[in-house]
């Protein structure tokens, strides 16, 4: 069966000058969403941007609004950030105690589900959340910063996470961050995902009509 592979480019890796240009330049390129790295400086060391922006930014495009809470106690902000524009939120599992109950509750604020986990969590548990999880988000590298290589052992949990969910005959989509370029998305594509979101590779790119094109051609 084929999937349908999608593109995600992350704005942390734009200008924050000029950010409303690099909206503009991820529509043009073809990709399928917008991903927002929120950080609190808190559950990672880094700090970014709020509701308040992703509202001002929201106008500037059409595409989904796909927004990474990388902060702490992440429920205190879900109907923030889908009032703000998001189409897609996205929790740690690390950083709360009661995933399914937060997971439905996105749901209900009419947005996509998403949980997310650090490269050295384990999937185990997640199969009691697919049934109101939209998607999953791996992270390839420790989150706070763009620009890192990517943690070549967590392929074998992609891997193992696609197995789950086509076992389960489940619909939830995986989404992979952290190091994603030309040369990994190959094998992070092979190893099952469905979503690749893309920072500096992306930004620094002089094709990226390009690079969406390559990346996200159907697989098999």
């Amino acid at each position: 069966m084929n999937r349908k592979i999608l593109v995600a480019p992350s704005v942390l890796s734009a200008d924050f000058s000029r950010l409303h240009e690099g909206l503009a330049a991820i529509e043009a390129s073809g990709a399928h969403w917008v991903h927002l790295d929120v950080m609190d400086g808190h559950f990672v060391p880094n700090l970014t941007f709020g509701p308040p922006v992703i509202s001002a930014l929201r106008p500037h495009s059409s595409l989904p609004f796909d927004v990474h809470l990388m902060i702490e106690a992440p429920h205190q902000w879900l109907a923030a950030y889908r009032q703000a524009g998001a189409d897609r939120i996205t929790f740690h599992l690390e950083a709360c105690h009661h995933s399914q109950r937060y997971l439905a509750q996105i749901r209900e604020l009419g947005a996509a589900s998403g949980i997310s986990l650090n490269p050295q969590t384990p999937i185990d548990g997640l199969e009691y959340l697919l049934d109101v999880c939209d998607q999953v988000l791996i992270m390839t590298v420790n989150p706070g910063f763009g620009g890192q290589a990517m943690i070549e052992p967590v392929i074998e949990k992609i891997a193992k996470l696609r197995r789950l969910i086509d076992e389960r005959g489940a619909k939830t989509l995986i989404e992979v961050d952290g190091g994603v370029d030309r040369k990994s998305a190959r094998k992070i594509i092979d190893a099952g995902a469905d979503v690749l979101v893309m920072g500096s590779a992306f930004f620094r790119d002089s094709d990226k009509s390009g690079l969406v094109r390559d990346i996200a051609s159907p697989r098999t």
